[in-house]
């Protein structure tokens, strides 16, 4: 997947295609809920963590925390390894990175504009 750099922000900046932005929102999305966060957050502190010392640190019910835990491996953020009874969690850091690239594409082609881009065109704003 392949973003915008600076120097060819404007005019000819790259749109990720269909796939690319299904792909994107899907992380995303697997990211787009607090506790999640926290288990990101966690994991990139510790580098691996055993799944009930997880659903500690965040402070939900096991079921929940299973549940937050299955939609971020599914997104690919983490990986789990079953340690004999346990699962041992850890960061997919290379999941992140398109994510990452998309967002710094997308400040980098924004910087510079006006919070009221649309208040100077007057009226041309859908």
């Amino acid at each position: 997947m392949k973003f915008a750099t600076p120097s060819s922000i404007g005019k000819n900046a790259f749109i990720p295609g269909r796939e690319d932005l299904e792909a994107l929102a899907a992380i995303a999305k697997a990211l787009a809920h607090p506790a999640r966060l926290r288990v990101v957050c966690l994991l990139a502190a510790r580098k691996s963590c055993i799944g009930c010392d997880i659903m500690d640190e965040i402070g939900l019910a096991q079921s929940t925390t299973s549940e937050h835990l299955r939609i971020l491996k599914s997104a690919g953020v983490i990986t789990g390894e079953i340690d004999g009874p346990r699962v041992c969690y850890s960061l997919n850091p290379a999941a992140l990175e398109p994510l990452g690239r998309f967002i710094e594409a997308t400040a980098l082609e924004a910087d510079g504009l006006s919070p009221d881009c649309c208040a100077s065109a007057e009226g041309d704003c859908a």
